[in-house]
């Protein structure tokens, strides 16, 4: 029980440390302009995925299907965070 406590507090300290990033990156550029609305979206979709590999790891008993979906989230992420960022699909979350 310890450990998955520790995996948990591991998963809420990197997602204030990726966040972090972005935070110092406004203090020493002008190319980085982050609402507070950025930071919140990212932080829920950090956490979300965080929580979500968490879930798997303590649901799945069998390893590789636990890696299928730990690996379906990751994707998931990345292809949110795209959307988000550029705009890869076009839909109106993107801005286009």
């Amino acid at each position: 029980m310890m450990t998955q406590n520790k995996r948990l507090i591991g998963i809420v300290l990197a997602v204030a440390f990726l966040l972090l990033i972005p935070l110092i990156a406004m203090q020493i550029t002008d190319e980085v302009n982050w609402t507070l609305s950025d930071f919140v979206v990212m932080g829920i979709l950090l956490l979300g995925t965080g929580l979500s590999c968490e879930l798997v790891l303590r649901k799945v008993r069998n390893e590789n299907n636990a890696l299928a979906i730990i690996g379906a989230i990751l994707a998931l992420l990345f292809l949110v965070w795209a959307e988000l960022a550029v705009g890869i699909f076009g839909t109106p979350f993107a801005g286009s």
